[in-house]
């Protein structure tokens, strides 16, 4: 019964919003970071890091009060993240479960790593777009310079809102 209750402070009920759930141990810092979600949303937000779990092992979970997410909000948890799953919650009830997939292409989430990019130059308006040529593993290409990124690259190279 202890165990219960400890497990119910974890991951308390939320009214309205969304929980984005399995994410790998660890990265739940960076989710929100990717996101552009900060304390200054003024919206409660709870985060449990390397919390015990039958699939995972661990893993981290985020609550967001009285926040929804978007296509793009999926595509870029779909990078970093593609094992979440992402529930709507209404009146404390799960009304949509949602799972992530890497979409086709990625625009405007990952900076190219070639210097000379056309997407890297100062006063271009145009943002960064690659194919994805694998999903396993990563793999993507720039649409404007070629140049081909692997996971590690496209981990260091995230734009942050």
């Amino acid at each position: 019964m202890a165990e219960q209750t400890e497990k119910e402070l974890r991951v308390r009920k939320i009214v309205q919003g969304t929980v984005i759930d399995h994410i790998s141990p660890g990265k739940a810092l960076i989710v929100m970071r990717l996101l552009g979600i900060s304390e200054s949303t003024g919206f409660p937000i709870s985060i449990a890091i390397n919390i015990p779990s039958s699939k995972l092992g661990k893993k981290d979970i985020i609550k967001l009060e009285n926040i929804f997410l978007s296509e793009s909000d999926f595509n870029k948890l779909a990078l970093i993240a593609p094992k979440v799953t992402i529930s709507k919650i209404q009146d404390m009830r799960i009304v949509q479960k949602s799972y992530v997939s890497i979409p086709d292409q990625i625009v405007g989430i990952v900076k190219c790593i070639n210097p000379t990019c056309i997407t890297n130059k100062a006063g271009e308006p145009i943002s960064t777009k690659f194919t994805v040529l694998s999903k396993k593993p990563l793999s993507i290409k720039c649409e404007y310079c070629g140049r081909v990124m692997d996971f590690e690259e496209i981990m260091a190279n995230l734009i942050f809102r």
